[in-house]
């Protein structure tokens, strides 16, 4: 798999240390708030679950599945695959996100929470792609941000594959016309 990288751009390491410093920054944030951080699934559960464990106060965790990805291109449709099972009404909201490219998904996930009446909602995104940006989506907090390549590993995919990589590399261009 690691031929299939053209460049590493997060290492494990600088992962973790990306995680620990939103987490202290979120504990601080949400001390004695009703704090439910809601997964988009499926490229962000590893980030979520790395980050709830360096957020030092009590959270609940939700989930949401959306897809709007064919292959390496954004389709700008968005499909619900999976709702939230439990009410956000006066919950201050922490959506996290492993990328946020073209902010068509979050805004629709923003969207569906602000229909559910949430004390608040604030964005935390591993890696913003805001070049890319084609909405006015606001993200609070961000991990590292990147100009271009389709970036995979730590839960990001292509196809499906990559999500099980340690770090998060740049996926090599001639993978796209095999």
């Amino acid at each position: 798999m690691r031929n299939d990288i053209e460049k590493i751009i997060l290492s494990e390491g600088n992962i973790a240390d990306i995680v620990e410093e939103l987490g202290e920054q979120i504990t601080n944030d949400y001390k004695n708030k009703d704090l439910l951080v809601i997964c988009v699934l499926k490229g962000s559960f590893h980030f979520t679950s790395d980050l709830t464990r360096a957020i030092k106060i009590p959270c609940d965790v939700e989930f949401i599945q959306l897809s709007s990805y064919e292959n390496d291109k954004s389709t700008e449709k968005i499909k619900l695959i999976k709702d939230f099972s439990c009410s956000l009404e006066n919950r201050d909201v922490l959506v996290v996100e492993d990328i946020v490219d073209t902010g068509i998904t979050l805004s629709y996930v923003v969207d569906i929470i602000k229909e559910k009446s949430p004390a608040s909602i604030k964005v935390c995104t591993l890696i913003d792609k805001s070049k890319n940006r084609k909405t006015n989506i606001k993200v609070d907090y961000v991990g590292e941000s990147i100009e271009d390549g389709f970036v995979v590993g730590y839960g990001l995919d292509y196809n499906e594959k990559y999500r099980n990589l340690s770090y998060i590399g740049i996926l090599k261009n001639n993978i796209f016309n095999n």
